[in-house]
């Protein structure tokens, strides 16, 4: 087979396809000499909480400061725990960390990657505020078991959907299912800024309102602080690209589920290959598209060798990382997510990439497996 240039992520094209209107939305912003946290920011929040079926969002920087500030909101801190997925971006930890509270690890369910909901309740002690599920890679947790126990045993549950825009579950969008939930707008995501953005959704009035003003330096009008906050708002000219791109959001998400469809079609009768398994309940929107694969590896670099971009999400477990020795967990502590970071690849995905790429990277695959 000849060798082309296959890459991993292609943000050019949406960038192409949307630029005229966006630089025009800028235009105005400009004219108007508003930048920060204004008419363009309420009318994103508007849009995206209507398009996550809740009442209210709360537009942020960046999904990392969503995740911190909704446990801020809640009052979880020093002295606290919360309950992470051990396999996920450093990030879901990362907040409960600035928080001040304590991550507690749950091994992953070997089939979807999100957290094993059957290993909640042991984890759970007096000194548990919240579980902080992942809907990883596009698909959600099983929600289901993680409300009946947070019901059940008093806790919160803060959905991390930073990955699953527009997926569902069970018919509910991903981010309407817990107390609050984060979402990320970085630009390589399903709906991405052209920059660094994030927001966070809920239903209750209360811990909106007070969300409101810790993004703001605890202050619902100038040089009126009602708490201590920060600075966690949201740029003018991010809310126009978001607001923009929300419309053709689940456009984009039936792309990226033909894409998927190719894949599994073409990979599903190699037995060196397992395909993501999509629950029942499950609406996925493939944000990534990641196999387990024997000789993973080897495969990368025969895949590299033909052109063709490859990521592993994520080559580290948390408890593995130097960030959470202090947590004194060891190696063999996750069994389930040491075994799959040692096979999982992620394959080229993106709305638009052609249907001749994906063949292309089937060939190839099938080609290192002399099949």
């Amino acid at each position: 087979m000849s060798k082309k240039k296959i890459a991993f992520l292609n943000l050019a094209k949406q960038s192409e396809l949307l630029q005229e209107s966006i630089l025009e939305g800028f235009k105005t912003a400009i004219s108007a000499s508003a930048f920060v946290s204004g008419e363009r920011v309420r009318d994103f929040e508007d849009a995206y909480a209507h398009f996550i079926g809740v009442r209210h969002c709360v537009a942020v920087d960046n999904g990392t400061n969503a995740l911190f500030l909704a446990l801020v909101a809640l009052g979880i801190g020093r002295g606290d725990e919360v309950l992470v997925p051990v396999n996920t971006f450093i990030a879901t930890a990362e907040a409960v960390s600035l928080a001040g509270a304590r991550p507690v690890f749950i091994d992953i369910e070997k089939n979807s990657y999100c957290l094993d909901t059957n290993l909640i309740e042991k984890s759970l002690t007096s000194k548990t505020k919240a579980i902080i599920p992942v809907h990883l890679y596009g698909q959600c947790a099983d929600m289901d078991v993680v409300r009946a126990l947070a019901q059940a045993r008093n806790f919160y549950v803060i959905e991390d959907a930073c990955q699953a825009h527009g997926a569902q579950y069970q018919g509910q969008m991903a981010g309407a299912m817990g107390d609050m939930a984060a979402f990320s707008f970085y630009p390589g995501k399903n709906l991405g800024a052209w920059g660094e953005a994030g927001a966070i959704v809920t239903n209750n009035d209360s811990l909106a309102e007070k969300l409101c003003l810790l993004r703001n330096h605890g202050s619902p009008e100038k040089y009126v602080h009602k708490t201590a906050g920060g600075n966690f708002r949201m740029s003018e000219f991010q809310a126009i690209v978001l607001k923009k791109k929300l419309g053709y959001l689940p456009q984009w998400n039936n792309l990226r589920q033909k894409k998927s469809d190719i894949y599994r079609q073409r990979l599903g009768a190699l037995p060196q290959i397992k395909l993501p398994a999509v629950g029942t309940k499950n609406n996925h929107v493939w944000h990534l598209f990641v196999i387990q694969a024997d000789n993973r590896d080897g495969l990368r670099q025969w895949l590299f060798t033909k052109g063709i971009e490859t990521g592993i999400h994520y080559p580290t477990p948390l408890h593995l990382t130097g960030a959470y020795d202090y947590l004194g967990y060891k190696k063999g502590d996750f069994s389930e997510a040491e075994k799959v970071q040692a096979q999982i690849l992620s394959l080229p995905m993106y709305p638009e990439i052609p249907d001749e790429d994906i063949h292309y990277v089937c060939d190839a695959i099938k080609e290192f497996y002399g099949t």
